[in-house]
C-alpha cells in the first residue's frame, strides 16, 4: 500500500483501538468487549485466528524455536507466551484434566506465562499494527494530500475536507479536542499538553465547520479551565469571529508543519 493507505489504516487502527478500550470501561456493567472491533484489529495483525474447544485465539510465532504469543478474545484479553495446549488447559479445562493436581495449580496461576492483559495487551497489539505499516512519506506526498484538501474546499466537499484534516493532524500528532472545546457541527484537532488541576492546553486548532464549508485555524492555546478563551474559540469556531488564518492559508499552513518536523 501507498503512503495515504498506510496513514489511513494508522488511523482507523487507533479508533478501534479507542472504541475497545471504551468497552473495557462500559458506563455501565458488566464489561462487554468489543469482540467485533477486536475482530478487525487481528485482521491487520500478523496473528493468525485459531479455535480451540470455546475458545478464540490469535497466535504468532516468535521465531522457528520457543513458544508463541496468543492472545485469547475475551474480556481479560490476556497475552500468553506458552504453547496453545497449555492456553486451552489454562483457560478451558475438561474434567479429567482439572483432577490432576499438577493441572490445577496451572489453572488456578497463570502468571508463569501470562505477558500482559486488558489494556496493556490492547495497547501492545495497536502498537504491534502501526510498527508494521511504512509511514514514510516525501514533500510530494505532503504536496498532493494538500492539494487534494484545496480541491475538496473549493468544491465544498466536506468529507473530502474532513478526510485531509484527519490525515493531516495524524502527521501532526494531533487528537481530536478534548470535550470542552467540542463545538456543534465542528470538527478539530489540536497539539495538546496537560497541565495542573485538570486543565488542557490545546493549540494550535484547526477546525472545519461543517455547517459552512469553513476552514479554520488559531495559533494561540486554549487553556480548558479559562472561560473567556474558550468562549472566543466558541465564537471563532461557529463562525461568529474571525480566526487567525481561514481557507486555503490554514492548508497551507499545516503543510508547512508537517514538512518542518521532518
Amino acid at each position: 500500500m501507498g503512503f495515504r493507505e498506510n496513514l489511513r489504516q494508522k488511523v482507523q487502527i487507533k479508533r478501534l483501538t479507542e472504541q475497545v478500550r471504551r468497552s473495557m470501561k462500559p458506563a455501565d456493567p458488566p464489561q462487554r468487549i468489543d469482540r467485533e472491533a477486536l475482530r478487525n484489529l487481528f485482521r491487520m495483525s500478523h496473528y493468525t485466528p485459531r479455535k480451540e474447544r470455546d475458545l478464540e485465539l490469535y497466535y504468532q510465532e516468535e521465531g522457528q524455536s520457543g513458544p508463541p504469543f496468543i492472545i485469547v478474545l475475551d474480556n481479560e484479553l490476556k497475552r500468553y507466551h506458552t504453547g496453545i495446549d497449555d492456553v486451552v488447559l489454562r483457560k478451558s479445562p475438561t474434567l479429567k484434566e482439572m483432577i490432576s493436581i499438577r493441572n490445577a495449580i496451572k489453572i488456578l496461576n497463570d502468571k508463569d506465562v501470562v505477558v500482559s492483559a486488558k489494556e496493556v495487551t490492547l495497547q501492545h497489539l495497536q502498537d504491534e499494527i502501526i510498527a508494521s505499516l511504512d509511514l514514510s512519506y516525501t514533500a510530494a506526498d505532503i504536496e498532493s494530500l494538500i492539494s487534494d484538501g484545496r480541491e475538496a474546499l473549493k468544491n465544498n466537499y466536506g468529507d473530502g475536507i474532513t478526510e485531509v484534516l484527519t490525515l493531516a493532524a495524524e502527521l501532526l500528532g494531533w487528537p481530536p479536542v478534548p470535550k470542552a472545546l467540542e463545538t456543534a457541527h465542528c470538527h478539530a484537532w489540536g497539539a495538546q499538553t496537560s497541565g495542573t488541576a485538570g486543565a488542557m492546553t490545546v493549540g494550535p486548532i484547526a477546525v472545519f465547520n461543517l455547517m459552512h464549508n469553513r476552514l479554520k485555524m488559531i495559533r494561540n492555546s486554549v487553556n480548558t479551565l479559562d472561560s473567556s478563551a474558550l468562549r472566543r474559540f466558541h465564537q471563532m469556531a461557529k463562525g461568529e469571529e474571525q480566526a487567525e488564518l481561514e481557507g486555503e492559508a490554514v492548508l497551507f499552513e499545516l503543510e508547512r508543519m508537517i514538512l518542518s518536523q521532518r
